[in-house]
């Protein structure tokens, strides 16, 4: 028997949602096995984030695809997730003849998956020679992140993706400069998003990455790129990244940080919130790697010396409104020009873990006084603290307690110093002697 008030409450969108929000997929895996209704209701919170981790038959097993295409209207949020290990490490390949090293010039393979015909009668990888070395010497992982059609296939299945995220942790210092099956399988994924039709996607997150990944995902540095690839990044509005710091030193290989401003200036026109933070020590800050002098003059240790007095572009956003930087380090004329130059649209930045090399941030923060006007900003400016919580005993005598706040040091009105606010700011805790007396007296803070 059919119960009226649930029948009620099930039917009601609004508050059936929020229930089914609220439930663990595990529970919601449950439920979509009591009945049809359930199942389809259940559906939309189930499959709305969807994480896979690549392998090498991902992408390629039928009944995988199958179960992608009737779920796949469902995702919202899309996790791609391919760790460094020995597993996508790639040797030289070796000519088996002579055994001397052969380069390997690596053209993505575009053609559809049912075009049998061109697929049997051109190469995958530019000759049949080549072709035939690399079946026999690398693993079938890295085919299946050189196979681009099917992840045009997996990505045409999720529709309605409006958040994509890459994570490619774990790579070690050392093969900071080799390519591996990781970057093959980034190659793959920008060219699916590119040529797979994704309206609503509006963020993308790259967390955790390596220095090497913006190369292959940068879709004017080649690799398959095609005249309509920067219109699908264009739709980009919030951009996250977390990148694994880039050492820097007064001679120093730039070309990581090079290919990092490069790679940003493809979302300066479009993107709305940006967030950046280096993983591990602290590195240069990506927005102003322009004004470094590191990176400017002829460099013989670059890996193309001949244009490395080429200056870089300046980063101009059109429509940023939201910015933070962490774990960075720069200097205060740098912070001042950046948000001069972006003063029309800027709404809310936020400098988290930034060291100064040179300057106070009072020089940092000086365009907010000429755009305000005067310098009452500076008195919104919040401290965080860490204050001290006394538990007292039950029986705690009254004079004790006025002892105690008599001898704690209240603060009446304190100034807030210029630039402190520029930290991540907290409510005031400290409160009044006459909230101390209350906090002290109040059954909650007993001896148990």
């Amino acid at each position: 028997m059919s119960c009226p008030a649930f029948l009620q409450f099930w039917w009601t969108g609004r508050p059936r949602d929020t229930f089914l929000s609220f439930l663990p997929k595990e529970d919601l895996a449950s439920l979509r096995l009591a009945c049809h209704d359930f199942s389809v209701r259940a559906a939309p919170m189930l499959f709305e984030e969807v994480s896979v981790t690549f392998r090498a038959s991902i992408f390629t097993k039928p009944a995988r695809m199958a179960a992608l295409d009737r779920i796949g209207h469902h995702v919202r949020n899309f996790e791609f997730r391919m760790p460094h290990g020995p597993e996508t490490f790639l040797p030289p390949l070796l000519d088996p003849s002579t055994g001397e090293e052969v380069t390997f010039i690596y053209e993505p393979n575009v053609q559809p998956l049912g075009d049998t015909t061109s697929r049997l009668s051109v190469p995958t990888y530019g000759s049949w020679e080549m072709t035939d070395m690399l079946v026999k010497q690398y693993p079938p992982l890295f085919h299946a992140a050189a196979n681009v059609p099917s992840f045009i296939r997996a990505l045409s299945s999720v529709s309605n993706l409006k958040h994509l995220k890459v994570s490619c942790p774990g790579q070690e210092k050392g093969q900071r400069y080799r390519r591996s099956i990781v970057d093959y399988a980034l190659i793959s994924l920008r060219i699916a998003v590119e040529r797979s039709k994704l309206p609503a996607l509006d963020s993308l997150t790259l967390s955790p990455i390596h220095a090497g990944a913006v190369l292959y995902l940068n879709p004017t540095m080649g690799f398959g790129a095609s005249p309509q690839s920067m219109r699908r990044w264009r739709q980009i509005r919030t951009l996250t990244v977390e990148m694994e710091s880039v050492p820097f030193t007064p001679f120093p290989p730039a070309d990581h940080l090079k290919t990092l401003n490069a790679y940003l200036q493809v979302f300066a026109p479009s993107v709305k919130q940006l967030t950046f933070r280096w993983r591990g020590s602290k590195g240069l800050c990506p927005l102003t790697l322009h004004e470094e002098i590191c990176l400017q003059g002829q460099n013989p240790m670059l890996a193309c010396p001949r244009r490395s007095h080429i200056a870089l572009r300046p980063l101009k956003f059109h429509k940023l409104h939201e910015m933070e930087v962490e774990n960075v380090i720069m200097d205060a004329s740098q912070i001042s020009s950046f948000i001069s130059s972006h003063r029309r649209t800027l709404i809310e930045f936020n400098f988290e873990d930034t060291k100064l090399r040179s300057g106070t941030w009072d020089q940092a923060l000086k365009p907010l006084t000429r755009i305000s006007g005067s310098e009452k900003w500076k008195e919104k400016s919040e401290e965080v603290m860490d204050v001290p919580l006394v538990l007292g005993p039950v029986g705690f005598k009254q004079t004790v307690t006025d002892r105690m706040v008599k001898e704690f040091p209240f603060p009446q009105q304190r100034t807030p110093q210029p630039g402190r606010g520029w930290h991540r700011a907290g409510a005031k805790l400290l409160g009044t002697p006459d909230h101390m007396r209350r906090l002290l007296k109040s059954s909650v803070f007993t001896w148990i």
